[in-house]
């Protein structure tokens, strides 16, 4: 067997394990609060939204409505399919920059870490579409600036560089990208910084090829511009600020504490195993190019390690250090550490063969096996005590455990469907109301097919609810306002008390998890809103 068909095969067998895996925890792991929100995002389309630009809402959409029903796993299919693109093009872009070695470890890699496969292959998030467009971009590069493919040695007589059309399409994905999420333009800016700082290719900001792409990012981005101009321009205020603000730690001053601790958390999302070697590699890379570097050959790598530094570093770095000043997302790095894994993968080709597969098998076995473990426990409760699946008698209450705060939608669509009183309570409202954004989505997840009303949320956090409805159009009509928690229901009646003639409890429904309460939700009837609920923004 040849090394090409090796590879190739070895390549595909990677690829299609990893979507099996994937697709049998995204199957069993209930929906997370932000993929419960972005389902609204499908229910609701428009240019763009509040929190992110909209390719959101068509990668969470793409199973739905394909398939026409609701479940975590059609919320999923964009993620799932998605991510096996994205990996292929790490895979392409470490091949065309150093062989096809390089590009098997870096898809390796990516595939094994949890920040990575989570974030990007798993959850439905703006993360889906960023990736796969950031990927895109990257191979798109990596043949722009090194058209020699896999170019092991200098060549003397190589021309110099020569701008090309592709140019135009790198924008063009740049602006897909910033179309997933904003991370997308720090991308762009990288590239523009790796053009600034390697002469050959200042060429290209300067040629015709760079005027057309600047016209084609600034055309891709109308829908996220349109929107914005429409209101106010509020997603960048909500992003550059006022989210910052909501943690109330926007004045505390820079806490080393918080950043240590954020990157120990970071090389856990990440495992242990890859991020330090990832750290290590791409500091040395940075740190120690200049002198290692004394061929041209040699200078020819430093421009095709430095051209993934400069899309990697800016947003790795920079959402890192973020964290010693505001809280942060394990998901804001992780498209810069990704770009940077295949600087650890140049790095382990050069290693001993058995030593590469060592490392990359124990890591496997062990996330793998970890992973199963907790799956388990959030399907089926085997690590709670009182649970019907136990293991050795469970490990943690029910009350103790925030697993549970995630919600089985499909059991509670079948808790609602099987109460003849509740089917004809949510038939007869005119809307459906909850103290929650978050909790809005899952309300809709589980909603039966047969009932279609308008689900908001009145709370001083409404994020896109303040956009897709207009509460003056409900104002003498009736609502079902569905909470969860026993310690809150005061709170939530007080809070609504001032807008409805009445609110009474209408029922009580549990979903459960081995045998045990998971998540108890009050359904109250409120009858003829007397006011506008005053959203903000």
């Amino acid at each position: 067997m040849t090394t090409g068909l090796r590879y190739t095969r070895s390549l595909g067998w990677l690829l299609l394990g990893g979507l099996i895996f994937r697709g049998i925890i995204a199957c069993g792991l209930p929906a997370g609060f932000d993929e419960a929100y972005y389902f609204l995002y499908t229910q609701n389309l428009d240019w763009s939204y509040f929190d992110h630009p909209p390719a959101v809402a068509w990668t969470a959409g793409l199973g739905i409505w394909l398939t026409g029903t609701v479940t975590p796993l059609t919320l999923r299919l964009g993620a799932l399919s998605l991510f096996t693109g994205s990996l292929w093009l790490l895979f392409a872009t470490g091949r065309w920059l150093f062989g096809a070695r390089t590009g098997l470890i870096g898809c390796a890699i990516a595939s094994l870490t949890p920040l990575f496969f989570f974030s990007f292959g798993i959850l439905a998030a703006p993360d889906n579409a960023l990736i796969f467009f950031w990927s895109a971009a990257l191979y798109l590069c990596a043949q722009e600036f090194f058209p020699d493919k896999n170019t092991e040695h200098y060549q003397s007589n190589s021309k110099a560089y020569q701008p090309t059309p592709r140019l135009v399409f790198i924008a063009l994905l740049v602006s897909l990208a910033c179309l997933s999420k904003y991370h997308g333009f720090v991308l762009g800016l990288g590239l523009v910084g790796f053009c600034l700082t390697n002469v050959p290719f200042r060429l290209a900001l300067r040629s015709r090829w760079m005027g057309v792409g600047v016209f084609v990012f600034a055309i891709a981005l109308f829908p996220l511009l349109y929107w914005n101009a429409q209101h106010s321009w509020i997603s960048f205020q909500f992003q550059l600020g006022s989210r910052f603000a909501d943690y109330g730690d926007t004045d505390s001053g820079y806490s080393i504490g918080a950043l240590v601790g954020a990157c120990l958390a970071q090389f856990g999302y990440l495992c242990p195993s890859i991020a330090l070697p990832l750290w290590w590699t791409s500091g040395k890379a940075l740190f120690h190019r200049q002198l290692s570097h004394k061929s041209q050959g040699d200078k020819l790598t430093y421009q095709k390690l430095n051209f993934l530094l400069w899309s990697g570093l800016p947003v790795a770095v920079g959402f890192t250090l973020v964290a010693g000043s505001t809280y942060t997302f394990p998901a804001w790095p992780a498209p810069g550490l990704w770009s940077l894994t295949l600087v650890l993968a140049y790095a382990a080709a050069h290693w001993p063969h058995t030593a590469v597969k060592r490392w990359l098998t124990i890591t496997g076995w062990t996330l793998g096996t970890a992973l199963m473990i907790a799956l388990s426990h959030l399907t089926f409760g085997t690590l709670q005590t009182g649970s019907d699946h136990a293991i050795f008698g469970g490990l943690v209450s029910t009350d103790a455990d925030p697993s549970t705060e995630l919600i089985d939608i499909v059991q509670l669509r079948h808790e609602f469907e099987k109460s003849a009183d509740v089917m004809t309570l949510l038939n007869k409202t005119d809307f459906v109301i909850t103290p929650e954004y978050w909790l809005s989505g899952y309300i809709a997840m589980a909603m039966p097919s047969s009932i279609n009303r308008s689900l908001s949320s009145f709370t001083s956090d409404p994020r896109g609810h303040a956009f897709w409805f207009e509460p003056e159009d409900w104002v003498g009509k009736d609502a079902v306002l569905i909470s969860i928690g026993s310690d809150r229901q005061s709170k939530v009646l007080e809070a609504m008390a001032p807008y409805f003639q009445s609110i009474t409890l209408h029922s009580k429904i549990a979903t459960l998890r081995g045998g045990e309460t998971a998540k108890r939700f009050y359904l109250y009837q409120a009858t003829n809103l007397q006011k506008p609920y005053p959203y903000p923004y």
